[in-house]
C-alpha cells in the first residue's frame, strides 16, 4: 500500500520534505482514511469466515463423550443381548435348531368341538364350513375351510415395535419414589420424530416383534424399507442428543450410572445409529437385495449376522464363520470409516474383527487398521473463535498505532 511505501521502518510517519518531491507526500488524513477502509473490510470478512466456520459442524457427531460408568454392558450381561448373539456364545456341541412357537396364540375351545361335528354332520350339510382363528403379535391369520372350499386369507404384518419385550427393573429415586426412566423411554418411544427415524439399531435387542420379522424375506426387507427411509442426517442428531438426555439424572441417569443393562443397551443403540443404518441399508448390487437380509435368512449360516452386532460393541465371537463376498466387505469399509469418530464404539470391536475376518477371507481383504480420526466440530470451532477473539483487538490496535 502507499502508506506502507512512505512509512519508516519503525513505523512511525517521515517528516516532510520542502524539495520537489512534496507532491508525493500523502497527506496525513489520506492514510487515516485508508487504514479505516481497512478495518471496515476486516469486520466484514467475519461473517464469511464464521459461515465457513458453521459446515464443519456436520463432519462430527454432536455428542459429548461421557465420563462416567457403564460405557458397554457388563460381561455377564452380554448373554442377554440378543438371540442371535446368544447362539453364537453358547456351547458349539448344540446342533439342533428349534423353531419358536408363534407368541400370543389363542384358539377358542369351542372351535374344536364344532371342528368334530362338522366333520360328522358332513354327510347331511356340504355347505357348512368351519371357521379356526389364531391370533399373533405381529400379525394376523385367519383360516377358513369347508368341505366344498377352501380359502386363505393372510393380513400384512405390522412392522416390528421397538423395546416391545423391554424389562423394567430399574432403580427407584433419591426418595424411594419410582424411577422416572419407564416414562421418559414411553416419552421418546412416541415422538413423532423418532417413530419417523425407526432406528434399525434399537430393533436389534429386546424386539421380539423384530425376531419374528425376520424369518422370512419379505418381512425383514419390510422392516428395512421402513428403516433405511428416514434421513440418516437428521436421525443421526437426534438420537445423539436423545442419548445425551437419557443419561441426565431426571430421566435414566441413576440407572444408567450404576451400568443398569437396559439402559446400557438404549444408550449404545442410539449411539450406533449411523454406522449400523448404512450397513443395515447396504444392498448386493447383483440381487438387490438387503445384505443384511440375505444374511438373516440365510439358515445354513447363522453366523453371517454376527458382524451387524460390531458397532454395539459385540466382539465378534471365535465361532464365526463370515460369508466372504461383497456384502462383508463393504460393511467392514463403511465400519473401518466409522472408526475415524473415536467415540463410537466399533472402534473398541473393529480390529480384532477385521483380523479374524482377514483370516479366513485371505490378507488383505479388509483394512486391519482404524480410520485416521476426525477432527471433532468442538475442537474445530472453539480454537478458531478464540483466535478471533485475540487477533482482532491486536490487529485494531496496531492499525490505529500505525495512523
Amino acid at each position: 500500500m502507499i502508506s506502507a511505501a512512505v512509512s519508516s521502518p519503525g513505523g512511525h510517519a517521515p517528516r516532510q520534505s520542502s524539495g520537489p518531491n512534496r507532491r508525493f507526500q500523502v497527506p496525513h488524513s489520506r492514510r487515516g482514511m485508508s487504514w479505516t477502509m481497512v478495518l471496515a473490510i476486516l469486520v466484514s470478512l467475519i461473517p464469511y469466515v464464521q459461515a465457513t466456520i458453521a459446515p464443519l459442524k456436520n463432519l462430527a457427531v454432536d455428542h459429548e463423550q461421557r465420563d462416567g460408568q457403564g460405557w458397554a454392558a457388563l460381561p455377564e450381561q452380554e448373554t442377554e443381548r440378543g438371540t442371535a448373539y446368544r447362539r453364537a456364545t453358547s456351547e458349539d456341541s448344540e446342533d439342533t435348531t428349534e423353531t419358536p412357537k408363534p407368541s400370543k396364540t389363542s384358539v377358542r375351545p369351542d372351535d374344536s368341538e364344532s371342528t368334530t361335528k362338522s366333520s360328522e354332520h358332513s354327510k347331511t350339510s356340504a355347505s357348512r364350513s368351519i371357521t379356526t382363528t389364531f391370533s399373533i403379535a405381529v400379525g394376523s391369520q385367519t383360516l377358513s375351510s369347508s368341505k366344498s372350499s377352501s380359502s386363505t386369507t393372510i393380513s400384512a404384518s405390522p412392522l416390528p415395535s421397538i423395546l416391545d419385550s423391554l424389562v423394567y427393573d430399574f432403580s427407584p429415586g433419591p426418595n424411594g419414589e419410582a424411577s422416572p426412566c419407564p416414562t421418559f423411554i414411553q416419552s421418546f418411544l412416541a415422538d413423532p420424530t423418532f417413530e419417523e427415524c425407526y432406528p434399525l439399531s434399537m430393533l436389534f435387542d429386546s424386539s421380539r416383534s423384530f425376531f419374528e420379522a425376520q424369518r422370512s424375506l419379505v418381512g425383514i426387507t419390510r422392516t428395512l424399507d421402513a428403516t433405511c427411509a428416514a434421513n440418516a442426517t437428521l436421525c443421526t442428531s437426534y438420537l445423539n442428543q436423545l442419548a445425551q438426555n437419557l443419561t441426565a439424572p431426571e430421566n435414566c441417569g441413576t440407572d444408567f450410572g450404576l451400568g443398569q443393562s437396559t439402559v446400557v443397551d438404549i444408550y449404545n443403540a442410539m449411539i450406533a445409529y449411523a454406522p449400523i443404518y448404512s450397513t443395515g441399508c447396504l444392498r448386493d448390487p447383483d440381487t438387490e437385495a438387503y445384505c443384511y437380509a440375505t444374511a438373516v435368512t440365510n439358515l445354513t449360516n447363522p453366523s453371517a449376522t454376527y458382524i451387524y452386532f460390531l458397532p454395539l460393541n459385540k466382539t465378534l465371537p471365535g465361532t464365526t464363520v463370515p460369508t466372504c463376498g461383497y456384502c462383508l466387505q463393504q460393511t467392514m469399509a463403511l465400519y473401518q470409516a466409522a472408526t475415524a469418530d473415536r467415540r463410537q464404539m466399533i472402534v473398541n470391536t473393529y480390529v480384532s474383527a477385521a483380523k479374524q475376518v482377514n483370516t479366513i477371507c485371505g490378507p488383505d481383504f479388509v483394512n486391519e487398521t482404524l480410520a485416521a480420526e476426525a477432527i471433532p466440530s468442538s475442537a474445530v470451532d472453539v480454537p478458531v473463535a478464540r483466535w478471533l477473539t485475540i487477533a482482532f483487538p491486536l490487529l485494531l490496535g496496531a492499525m490505529m498505532w500505525l495512523t
